[in-house]
């Protein structure tokens, strides 16, 4: 569904959207399947704080999303599509024949009353069903992928996100990620088909500043309008430019366009083609 606009009542108004959720069935979560979410702004065990610019935001609770899925051969009926504000995507919740509930993210075109499996061996490839690659044929959309199998999903898990699968053979299975990126893994990891949904997150338009605090995220200081002892990029009379050829982090450290990849890293072996169509 398209993202929602406003009438321009307030400059703040006449660029912002929001997501429609017109398609959610269900407002107030499952209280069972959610737990408390406490908040660090930033501060790591000892109050000393690694990650800048954060703090504030709404309150949250925090969804038990079963990313595995390791109900094998229980066939799940689709109760209600919900927000969680914990991720991009929107999430499911479905029921098994015992009458246990459980939440899962929820692709795309997925409906209420839509039925749902996991398994081990090969099921239909239809828009939700869970099962290992090797069973999928190729050319089938994943999502919510396992590095290892056993391990939960760990890729393809945002809105919008789905890997191509291109091929499967010798025990590997090829996939094309989001970020371009083409990469093997087992073919015993456990893989959903489809698309995630909330398609249009990423066209959604913040507006004013006040949204963004919402969300958790403090205000941002230029390094170049700090003093130099606060940052490289500091001082200087007026409107100075940063005075280096490259940019630096606060640390002295290069930034921007930087490989932060460890050379040695052990899965560099499974990348077959780096993001941005870059081969190895």
């Amino acid at each position: 569904m398209p993202n929602k606009k406003y009438n321009p009542t307030s400059p703040a108004r006449r660029y912002l959207t929001v997501s429609d959720f017109s398609t959610l069935t269900k407002k107030k979560p499952e209280k069972r399947l959610c737990s408390v979410l406490q908040k660090k702004a930033g501060r790591n065990n000892t109050g000393k704080i690694t990650i800048r610019h954060r703090g504030g935001g709404r309150k949250r609770l925090y969804r038990l999303v079963d990313f595995s899925r390791k109900n094998f051969n229980l066939t799940a009926e689709v109760l209600a599509l919900e927000y969680d504000p914990n991720r991009s995507a929107h999430i499911m919740l479905v029921q098994y024949e015992s009458g246990k509930k459980s939440y899962y993210l929820a692709p795309e075109g997925i409906k209420v009353g839509d039925k749902v499996v996991s398994s081990e061996a090969k099921v239909e490839a239809k828009t939700g069903n869970r099962m290992p690659l090797e069973h999928i044929p190729d050319g089938n959309t994943v999502y919510n992928i396992e590095l290892v199998p056993g391990a939960g999903g760990k890729m393809a898990k945002s809105a919008g996100s789905s890997a191509v699968l291109m091929i499967t053979d010798a025990g590997f299975a090829q996939l094309r990620l989001p970020s371009g990126e083409v990469r093997t893994v087992s073919q015993k990891c456990l893989a959903s088909v489809g698309q995630l949904s909330n398609t249009e997150h990423g066209n959604v338009v913040i507006g004013k500043a006040g949204r963004v605090r919402l969300m958790g995220r403090r205000p941002h200081v230029r390094g170049k309008a700090m003093n130099p002892v606060d940052h490289p990029h500091g001082g200087g009379e007026g409107r100075a430019p940063i005075g280096m050829v490259h940019p630096k982090t606060p640390w002295g450290k290069p930034a921007l366009g930087v490989k932060t990849r460890k050379k040695n890293k052990k899965s560099n072996a499974s990348i077959i083609r780096k993001k941005k169509g870059r081969k190895r």
